[in-house]
């Protein structure tokens, strides 16, 4: 499997075109897996779940349509993406155990660095206990997302995949209602006081990756 890391900022739409051209050789059996760790600058996504009326600020990023799971979601600098082209054809062909890891990777590489991240019924994503801030409109102890998941798949090749944000400007989020979801906010490593680089998110990453996945190769 390859690993490609690329410094700066990716612009959308070439990185749709690398992923297209990419799932189709895997899916020909004519390339590696690969998964891509990258930035992009400022701009939301529309998932094919997304509703118009969360766009609360159109004009103030470029705003794609992902053809991916799930609703709108911000990138930027910060925050780092890890697309995930994997061939489900050799990993059970069962999407939703391939969300379920990819949401035990995330977890895996935020318990690197002692953060303890959890998954909840009807949210998706990652998200963080703030017991630091006030209890919610309902009573409940405040969570924040830390990282967001939407995925395809072409002839059972996965694409797109994970953000974590680690020192993103959460101001940005404030354009959209992320993941349809208004009672909780948007969290980064560096918000919640850990001294963390996108280099120490990439190295917890490439280590946990294989303790999520590489068991399931047929």
């Amino acid at each position: 499997m390859e690993w490609k890391i690329t410094d700066g900022l990716t612009d959308y739409n070439d990185a749709v075109a690398f992923m297209e051209a990419r799932v189709a050789a895997i899916a020909a059996g004519e390339a590696d897996e690969c998964v891509w760790l990258l930035e992009h600058p400022p701009l939301y996504t529309a998932g094919t779940s997304a509703r118009i009326e969360d766009l609360t600020d159109p004009d103030r990023f470029p705003v794609y349509e992902a053809k991916r799971g799930g609703e709108y979601t911000y990138h930027g600098p910060g925050q780092r993406v890890a697309y995930v082209m994997l061939d489900l054809n050799k990993r059970g062909k069962d999407v939703r155990r391939f969300v379920q890891q990819l949401e035990e990777w995330v977890i895996a590489a935020l318990a690197e660095f002692n953060v303890t991240g959890e998954i909840r019924d009807g949210r998706v994503g990652v998200w963080v206990r703030r017991n630091d801030k006030p209890l919610t409109a309902s009573g409940l102890p405040a969570e924040d997302k830390v990282a967001a998941i939407g995925l395809r798949l072409r002839k059972w090749v996965s694409f797109h995949g994970i953000s974590i944000n680690v020192e993103p400007d959460l101001e940005h989020f404030s354009g959209i209602v992320p993941c349809g979801i208004t009672e909780h906010g948007v969290t980064s490593l560096v918000d919640l006081g850990l001294p963390v680089t996108i280099v120490d998110v990439d190295a917890a990453l490439r280590k946990t990756f294989s303790e999520v996945f590489a068991l399931d190769r047929a």
